[in-house]
């Protein structure tokens, strides 16, 4: 059960061109958006589509699989778990972020 307590699971496109970074020590970071999608009809049955953007990191074999394989439009699958962060920034004002720090990722689509 305590795989269940910050587990995020989503399927998107992906809304950027993969943001690599090669750290210190031969690490690599990856950074991207993923829009999911949600459509509906409202009472005037007109189809409504609301679309949400996510900040995905990754870490690793994941950060090379996205870097070889993932570009922007590419509709993907990731499973991971919610990150939270802050800082101040050079006015500053303190920034909060949210991003979901992937462990799995399935290509989809072509």
């Amino acid at each position: 059960m305590n795989t269940l307590r910050n587990k995020v699971q989503l399927i998107g496109n992906v809304g950027n061109e993969p943001e690599i970074k090669n750290l210190e020590g031969g690490k690599k970071l990856a950074k991207l958006t993923l829009a999911t999608n949600e459509i509906y009809y409202n009472e005037k049955k007109e189809k409504i589509t609301d679309t949400q953007w996510h900040t995905v990191i990754a870490w690793g074999k994941n950060a090379e699989i996205i870097e070889n394989f993932v570009t922007k439009g590419k509709e993907i699958a990731i499973e991971g778990k919610l990150s939270y962060r802050n800082y101040d920034d050079k006015d500053g004002v303190k920034r909060y972020i949210t991003e979901i720090t992937m462990h799995e990722i399935l290509l989809l689509g072509k």
